[in-house]
């Protein structure tokens, strides 16, 4: 009779995409040794289910759900949270230098996926799509007249590695571009229809804005900025939903100065308030922009090579 390996430690797995036993990658850390625990199998766990769980663990596969200094610090064991993206917004940074728990992201890993959805959400808006696909629903037949996107401008603010892909497949639609990054000097080679500017001159000049920066506290697109952009625009918003002032964005809606708003993300999810989410100039999505076979492939791979990592360094 072969004796059972004895368990190293604990893992916690949270993101909603991974419910329990669910991504080939996982095996990885059981086949090391270590046991795997799902707080809430697909769906963000609570505070009061991390609490349940996380303290017994050495490693954290952290989704986006809240993580405060609080249940940080009663879990003296842990050594590693690993993120399955690059946001970090919902974990207290100033806990986790503290303890010194090593924080890891999937750098990378779920940009494409979301350089497509800013595209896909773009084109939408444009061509008035799910507006369109609504009325059609309901026995009606109704158009509202779309715009193409080839020779209009898009203003990308951000120029991380979303922002640069969102940046070259815009401009392999006939798209100019034009784009801003708080990084002074940052130079892109995408040929001459890419620019780099202001954030004024994107305002000022973009049929389309995107957006891929992280959130300040403070919102990026505020009426002040909305009564600068070109009448008309669309905006995208694949990146936080603090980046904007949704009241300043219903306002801009109601007068016509944005033609529509396309999010992928929201201030609590799924979001209590809905009046926003059901404007008829709003399209929304659950945040999909990294819920794809490949992205989900390549951020868990990665997750679990920084979690493997990091626990091997105590060995």
């Amino acid at each position: 009779m072969t004796a059972s390996r004895p368990i190293r430690g604990r893992v916690a797995v949270t993101p909603r995409s991974l419910s329990a036993g669910g991504h080939p990658a996982l095996s990885r850390l059981r086949e090391a040794g270590y046991e795997v625990l799902y707080p809430a199998p697909g769906r963000m766990p609570t505070h009061a289910e991390l609490a349940a769980v996380l303290p017994g663990c050495v490693g954290y596969l952290a989704g986006v759900e809240p993580v405060t200094g609080e249940l940080l610090r009663a879990c003296p064991g842990l050594r590693v949270i690993a993120r399955n993206g690059v946001g970090v917004d919902s974990i207290d940074l100033d806990a986790v230098r503290e303890l010194g728990i090593e924080l890891r992201v999937a750098a990378g890993a779920n940009a494409q996926g979301v350089a497509e959805l800013t595209i896909a959400l773009t084109l939408a808006a444009f061509r008035q799509i799910p507006w369109s696909d609504a009325r059609l629903k309901e026995g009606e037949w109704l158009r509202r007249r779309g715009a193409e996107v080839a020779g209009r401008t898009l203003g990308v603010v951000g120029l991380g590695q979303i922002g640069r892909r969102v940046a070259a497949l815009a401009i392999g639609l006939g798209m100019r571009v034009i784009g801003y990054d708080a990084q002074p000097g940052l130079t892109l080679r995408l040929g001459d229809r890419f620019r780099s500017t202001s954030l004024a001159e994107v305002a000022a000049q973009a049929d389309a804005i995107t957006l891929h920066v992280p959130s300040s506290g403070e919102p990026l697109v505020n009426d002040a900025l909305l009564r600068t952009v070109r009448h008309g625009a669309v905006l995208v918003n694949t990146a936080r939903a603090e980046l904007v002032d949704e009241q300043a964005i219903v306002k801009a809606l109601q007068e016509e100065r944005l033609s529509a708003y396309a999010t992928d993300v929201h201030r609590t999810e799924p979001p209590a308030d809905l009046r926003l989410v059901r404007h008829d100039r709003v399209i929304a999505t659950p945040h999909i922009g990294g819920f794809t076979e490949e992205s989900v492939d390549r951020a868990t791979s990665a997750a679990v090579d920084n979690i493997l990592s990091v626990l091997a360094c105590g060995d």
